[in-house]
């Protein structure tokens, strides 16, 4: 079925979960007429050889995109002089190791990426700095700065406006109460707009939020990324790469309280009371919340991930998974859901990933992704205490992850040594 842009639906308990424009260049609003519907058209493997996406993502084909009133559609993100992560990144098809085997035949995204989520590495790519919207994967940024914002023992109660959420949802409801612990786990296991909705809030409101995760994208060094939504739903200027879905990924990796709710399966999630104005209406129960990301159930060693789709984004997915002491992530972009699901496709390129040998590379993450104090991501990670929390407002860099500060931290320090050496320091961000 074809969303319009997002929706969920709670079925016995359970939350299945989906999301879902308007093109045009800035200042300039292009209508896109919207396609019939194809059911029977045969698969063909997208071809990205001629750099089709290379400053902005395909044409939307709704009305999602649309500027507010007296607002213009923002311009294009810059592309870097060089591109970031190595030359070999600036590919537009297919970018394999020399000596690589070929690839699956049965990956439907146009571009896509895997890399190893401990040294950084990129194994193998396609398109990796192509413009695609990210839909829900995106949520991986406001689940940064939220553990890196909120204290996650806090007491939420929901308003209408975050029950009414647009999209897909985990099933929040007005006058229900629940800890930041809890909207965490709606976002991630749910993709619940509602719960995003709920933690914008504490963040001062989408915009807030957005230009919290837009500062912490630039700060891990994701320069094809503007979110333009905290939830992923599409907007004016959304767009993201799987490169910096990767970069994005790999720094999340690194939150404990991340890895262990993208590993969870199932947890028990609260009802809301009825409401008082309107007539007969009762109590919602409590309900066993499921993780919406298959591959969690149907890989083995599969660490988790995070699902999304839009009508404008297709499906996007990004997973993670450890075989023989060795933790590979993959990221899907502009992807269908033929002729196997997202989660397969992943799937089969982590297999194709874990079949390269570890001097087998492309490229490599931008270092402020990496941070090498941390433990082990694996698949027996014990659920921990969680991460440490700073009061809202403290700073100027208040919804950045510790991962960024570090990084941040590092960088000034070899800034500095590099003066008093006269020496001059290269920003690998371009490489």
């Amino acid at each position: 079925m074809m969303w319009r842009r997002a929706c969920a639906v709670v079925v016995a308990g359970t939350v299945i979960s989906g999301i879902g424009g308007v093109s045009g260049i800035a200042g300039t609003v292009i209508a896109q007429p919207v396609p019939p519907p194809t059911t029977s058209a045969p698969f063909t493997t997208p071809n990205t050889d001629s750099c089709p996406f290379t400053s902005l993502p395909a044409p939307a084909v709704d009305l999602s995109e649309v500027p507010a009133p007296g607002t213009t559609v923002p311009a294009p993100v810059p592309v870097p002089d060089e591109p970031v992560g190595g030359d070999r990144l600036g590919g537009c098809g297919v970018v394999l190791p020399a000596g690589a085997p070929p690839l699956p035949a049965d990956i439907a995204a146009s571009g896509w990426v895997v890399a190893d989520a401990e040294t950084g590495e990129v194994l193998a790519a396609k398109d990796p700095h192509g413009r695609y919207r990210p839909a829900s994967t995106i949520k991986m940024l406001l689940a940064l700065v939220a553990l890196d914002t909120l204290n996650l023992d806090t007491v939420v109660t929901a308003t209408a406006e975050d029950a009414n959420a647009e999209g897909s949802a985990v099933g929040l409801g007005k006058g229900g109460t629940y800890t930041n612990r809890q909207l965490m786990q709606g976002l991630v296991m749910a993709s619940g707009n509602d719960a995003a909705h709920a933690l914008a809030r504490q963040l001062g409101g989408d915009d807030a939020a957005v230009k919290k995760m837009n500062a912490l994208a630039l700060e891990l060094g994701a320069l094809d990324t503007r979110t333009a939504t905290p939830s992923g739903l599409d907007g004016p200027g959304m767009s993201s790469s799987p490169y910096d879905l990767a970069v994005i990924f790999h720094a999340a990796l690194q939150n404990p309280t991340f890895a262990e709710l993208i590993h969870t399966e199932t947890v028990q999630f609260p009802g809301f009371p009825k409401d008082p104005t309107i007539p007969d209406d009762q109590d919602r129960p409590g309900f066993t919340l499921a993780n919406d990301n298959q591959l969690l159930y149907n890989y083995d060693g599969a660490l988790g991930g995070k699902t999304g789709f839009t009508d404008d984004a297709r499906h996007t997915y990004v997973g993670a998974a450890e075989r023989n002491g060795r933790t590979l992530l993959v990221t899907l972009m502009g992807g269908e859901a033929q002729p196997i699901r997202p989660w397969e496709q992943a799937a089969r390129l982590l297999d194709y990933g874990f079949g390269l040998s570890s001097t087998m590379t492309v490229g490599t993450l931008t270092d402020t992704s990496t941070d090498r104090s941390q433990p082990k991501v694996t698949a027996a990670t014990t659920p921990g205490a969680p991460a440490a929390v700073s009061a809202a407002g403290t700073s100027p860099d208040a919804g950045f992850s510790s991962t960024a500060r570090t990084a941040v931290a590092v960088g000034g320090t070899v800034v500095i040594l590099g003066l008093i050496l006269g020496a001059i320091v290269m920003n690998r961000r371009r490489r």
